[in-house]
């Protein structure tokens, strides 16, 4: 396995280094939420309560969409 550095040199760089350390929280944040989505999808429930087919529906889009947005940057939540 090789090695991976990431430098960031200054003050101004802070962010950047921020945003590289909690890139796994992003994606386990994204994951979560899909795995929610897919709740309301498979078992048809929502908040303690029978979801409509509407909810279903927009579930089911928004995992799509999720998805999509992902695919456009080249990244997987199923990696």
């Amino acid at each position: 396995m090789g090695k991976i550095i990431l430098e960031f040199d200054s003050f101004e760089e802070k962010d950047d280094a921020r945003d590289a350390l909690d890139g796994y929280k992003w994606k386990l944040a994204v994951w979560d939420l899909d795995q929610h989505l897919r709740s309301v999808v498979k078992y048809g429930s929502y908040e303690n309560r029978q979801a409509t087919t509407e909810e279903m529906d927009f579930a089911d889009k928004l995992r799509e969409e999720i998805r999509d947005i992902l695919n456009g940057y080249g990244i997987s939540i199923e990696d």
